[in-house]
């Protein structure tokens, strides 16, 4: 899979560009790497999205659907999501928000998000501590503008982000396509972790914590983008309260 924001839509953190000068292998902007990526897979296993200047996402099913994990696209009143993993609890959430018993994956994440953003009845943290299972996915909300990525704590589902060249956020399951596109800009997606195009990075596993940038060097000696992780001895003073008459873009939003 594939996603590309725009700098415009999405600011990502700084620590992520890495502050080696211009390599070899220079990044490459986002209409290049779009297409080597669709270049590299059959055009009838593979679909892509463009808006306009502001994203794109590029989707590959498996060649095998009943293989784990699974890769699921779908879209749904204006809102665009890829999910990777499963969900071992998907029935019993299903059931939870009153969703068809042919729900997907992807689907689930894109009705969750609505009713978070439409009505706030919990805070993100807490359902994204729902999902029981090994999942990461990115959704594009092209009314909001919004963009919400997040990643399952226990390390079954890989994904990457990076900076392109001209400074937008490129996320992949694929490290091959990341390093390929974002040269040294580039950084595992921290697990246990969900990002808002608005709000920012933040652990849903511990989200009284911040997260603080870690320095990483590749087997070259050169700094590459920073990882994050959870500063255990921060706090965040107060968590805001979601009611059902708040967004849930409020989420995170640090003292």
């Amino acid at each position: 899979m594939l996603a590309i924001f725009n700098k415009e839509v999405v600011q990502p953190p700084q620590e992520l560009h890495s502050p080696a000068a211009a390599s070899a292998n220079p990044a490459k902007k986002p209409q290049e790497i779009a297409k080597d990526f669709m270049s590299c897979h059959d055009t009838n296993n593979a679909v892509s999205v463009c808006f306009g200047n502001t994203a794109l996402l590029a989707y590959v099913a498996p060649a095998n659907p009943y293989t784990s994990p699974k890769r699921v696209f779908c879209s749904l009143d204006n809102i665009y999501c890829i999910f990777l993993g499963d969900l071992n609890n998907l029935c019993s959430l299903i059931k939870q928000y009153g969703l068809s018993k042919g729900t997907n994956e992807a689907m689930f994440v894109v009705q969750a998000y609505r009713t978070l953003r439409d009505r706030g009845p919990y805070p993100a943290d807490q359902v994204l501590k729902d999902l029981d299972g090994s999942f990461g996915f990115v959704l594009y909300d092209t009314k909001a503008g919004t963009v919400f990525a997040a990643l399952g704590a226990n390390e079954g589902v890989s994904m990457f982000w990076g900076i392109a060249a001209d400074g937008s956020v490129v996320i992949s399951d694929n490290l091959g396509v990341i390093k390929q596109s974002c040269a040294k800009s580039f950084a595992p997606f921290p697990t246990g972790c969900m990002f808002h195009s608005e709000q920012g990075l933040m652990s849903f596993e511990h989200p009284t914590k911040k997260m603080k940038a870690m320095p990483r060097i590749d087997s070259e000696g050169v700094m590459c983008g920073a990882t994050f992780k959870v500063d255990a001895h921060s706090r965040i003073p107060n968590m805001p309260r979601v009611g059902s008459e708040a967004n849930w873009a409020v989420w995170g939003q640090q003292a």
